[in-house]
């Protein structure tokens, strides 16, 4: 009886210790303060905002807010001053085509992004190639049954120009090849939000976006040169329209703006929201 009721107490001993030591944990992350602005890319705002609902559970004293405006602005917000962190989907701590490089912004690793060409669900293509493409969103194709569709006008709806969706898909998917501008047949929307609702509500549109936003049966994902926009073909090297995903900060991050980065960069996150959002956690890109 003595035996039993020793281990009982030790059980109970061991219980509270552990409840006090996540008690103790929280305690301690607790004690990290501030506000974080956060302004840039859409593709990124679904993890940006996960991310921050995660990190301010752990963190209450810490106040987050994020918008999306397209990458560009990102950069353009932490060189401003209005905003701690600039959501990018390039390093624009370099130069791009069309985009010089921000000098004193550090570039911060977040996740790799897919992205991919967009259909409305009932144009009947399941797979484009590289010229198929640059024929679309040139202006030069504009008929569905000349690339193995429907007999149905193509639409082209495209990002506005600052996005890094836009700056991806035309180096990677196009191969640099300009887009259409003008005509009845193009749309130009300025978010992923709004690319998605195009997609899904215009007959005959084709756009790209990136996989987060991809769902249901309205908006279609199409294989590129037969290879599907998948996390393992991005992984073994044989779809190529991806990037990295980056939080600009101006130099090297402190305070609470680097224990966020540091919280979206942890495995937990990696493997965990960021996997279910179907980003590609860095780690699994081999180097």
């Amino acid at each position: 009886m003595k035996t039993k009721w020793f281990r009982n107490l030790g059980l109970a001993v061991m219980a509270l210790s552990l409840t006090f030591g996540s008690v103790s944990a929280v305690s301690a992350s607790s004690k990290l303060s501030g506000r974080i602005v956060i302004n840039g890319s859409s593709a990124l705002l679904p993890l940006t905002l996960q991310a921050s609902n995660e990190f301010k559970k752990l963190n209450p004293k810490v106040k987050i807010s994020a918008s999306a405006a397209g990458s560009v602005t990102g950069p353009q917000s932490v060189r401003k001053g209005i905003a701690d962190i600039g959501a990018c989907d390039w390093d624009a701590s370099t130069s791009v085509p069309g985009f010089a490089a921000f000098s004193g912004q550090v570039a911060n690793k977040v996740a790799v992004i897919p992205f991919a060409a967009v259909t409305n669900g009932s144009v009947g293509v399941s797979s484009l190639s590289t010229s198929d493409l640059q024929g679309i969103f040139s202006g030069k194709i504009t008929n569905w049954k000349d690339v193995g569709g429907k007999d149905a006008k193509i639409v082209v709806v495209n990002r506005a120009f600052g996005s890094g969706t836009r700056v991806n898909f035309q180096l990677k998917a196009l191969n640099g090849t300009d887009f259409m501008t003008k005509g009845d047949n193009y749309k130009e929307v300025k978010s992923s939000g709004d690319m998605k609702t195009a997609i899904e509500t215009t007959p005959g549109a084709i756009g790209y976006i990136d996989l987060v936003y991809v769902s249901g049966s309205k908006m279609k994902a199409v294989s590129i040169n037969n290879v599907a926009p998948t996390e393992a073909n991005v992984i073994n090297g044989t779809y190529k329209v991806w990037s990295y995903g980056y939080y600009m900060t101006k130099g090297q991050p402190t305070g609470a703006v680097k224990a966020f980065i540091d919280y979206v960069q942890s495995s937990k996150f990696q493997n965990g929201s960021l996997k279910k959002l179907k980003f590609i956690p860095l780690a699994a890109m081999k180097k």
